[in-house]
């Protein structure tokens, strides 16, 4: 098959038929299909059920502690033990929340507006000026954060390694820029696995802003679905050693192992920061829903249960991946005109199709009854300057959905592609 750049006007021209054809039989179907959001899948729901009922009156106290009483800010101490074996971490520098590591997020950077943090000259809501760093494709919930807060945000490019650190360390000398994102393991959308060097240079940096913020969101952490667990470096071990031991806020949570609605979420601190946060949190609540870190404790157990439970969710997954790539690989690589990742774990499969692209593809799919993430969702300010950029969400559809799904984007992608060509 010829690729479409090497092919003439003519055959260019034939080309656009088929595919325009292919694209209105698509059309014809009806279909009303989302593959918009990494949602986990009904079946991927039913693995954790029994949380619903494995608690009862006379199992509510744990460690000493009941949990459907008041207390206990930083979380049941099983709860916390759980989190820190996941994240290869002292159990003290962990603090258990609620439902969602995002709202945490959103905590820490709140509590930086409004007091600062424990290195702060003073509260950033008082600064003229507030920059984080932002690796792209990235985290669009990320990107949302920066803007409730007006923070300007400064594209970083991914390299197959991580964030490109080359800019990164040169970015830093800002002492404005008081942040950076980071997705290290099976990242969002692109599913890169940082290497060795990057996390190290990431943990030696050395900022201007003396308060400088690494968010280290390691939403994956546990969330292969193609091949054994891969064991991970400690990033708040690896900052102490470098000097950096307050640099770093590290967050996880059971959204995709459990229940994403009802999950238990964390962050991992140095234990200065963990003091000077609980004294802020403490204004803000007494404690979190203890019972629902009991019912985790009492289902998942610890690490190894946890791995065990994952490999129940990757049965589930792979097989929904495989059959976005080998769709892909069939219809759209030996024709040039889009690339993606392969990846092993967490969520998405990150699309490039031709630039100036991505807009058309994505309407064209709509039109189709599919509806996708948003062109640009990727990029702060929902700015992808090159419009290639798509994410593909394939946990929440059924693998016959996922198939007619991907039937629709290979059809737009080509017409898309065709179109541009043809315009030239």
């Amino acid at each position: 098959m010829k690729q479409l750049s090497e092919m003439t006007s003519g055959e260019l021209k034939e080309f656009y038929d088929a595919a325009l054809k292919e694209y209105e039989a698509c059309k014809a179907k009806g279909l009303d299909l989302n593959m918009a959001r990494g949602k986990p899948s009904k079946a991927q729901l039913e693995l954790s059920n029994e949380l619903l009922t494995i608690i009862d009156p006379a199992n509510c106290t744990m460690d000493g502690i009941d949990a459907r009483n008041y207390g206990t800010l930083e979380g049941l101490p099983s709860c916390r033990k759980l989190f820190a074996e996941i994240l290869d971490v002292d159990v003290e520098e962990v603090f258990v929340g609620g439902s969602a590591s995002l709202n945490l997020m959103y905590d820490v950077i709140a509590k930086a507006f409004t007091h600062g943090l424990l290195h702060s000259e003073k509260p950033w809501a008082k600064l003229d000026k507030v920059k984080f760093l932002c690796p792209v494709p990235g985290y669009d919930r990320h990107f949302t954060v920066c803007q409730s807060f007006g923070i300007e945000m400064i594209n970083v490019p991914m390299t197959e390694n991580g964030p490109d650190m080359d800019a990164v360390e040169e970015l830093v000398k800002d002492k404005d820029v008081k942040g950076m994102w980071c997705v290290p393991k099976y990242s969002n959308p692109e599913g890169i696995v940082y290497g060795m060097d990057t996390i190290r240079r990431i943990a030696s940096l050395r900022p201007a802003a003396p308060d400088f913020l690494l968010m280290w969101d390691n939403a994956y952490c546990i969330h292969e679905f193609d091949g054994e667990y891969l064991p991970f470096p400690d990033i708040l071990t690896l900052c102490r050693e470098n000097g950096n031991a307050d640099m770093v806020y590290e967050f996880a949570s059971t959204s995709k192992i459990t229940f994403p609605g009802a999950g238990v979420a964390c962050f991992a601190t140095s234990r200065a920061n963990m003091d000077y946060m609980k004294k802020l949190l403490n204004a803000e609540i007494i404690s979190y829903d203890k019972l629902n870190q009991l019912r985790h404790v009492l289902f998942l157990k610890d690490k190894a249960g946890v791995i065990e439970h994952m490999k129940k969710h990757a049965a589930i997954m792979k097989p929904k991946f495989d059959a976005v790539i080998t769709s892909l690989d069939e219809n759209i690589a030996p024709l040039g005109i889009a690339s993606y990742n392969r990846p092993k774990g967490g969520y998405f499969v990150s699309l490039d199709v031709m630039d100036g692209c991505a807009k058309r593809v994505h309407a064209l799919m709509k039109e189709a009854g599919v509806v996708m993430t948003g062109p640009g969702a990727t990029f702060p300010y929902g700015k992808d300057p090159n419009d290639r950029n798509l994410r593909i969400a394939p946990s929440f559809p059924t693998k016959e959905e996922l198939e007619q799904a991907m039937q629709v984007l290979c059809a737009c992608i080509k017409l898309a592609a065709a179109e541009k060509l043809l315009a030239k």
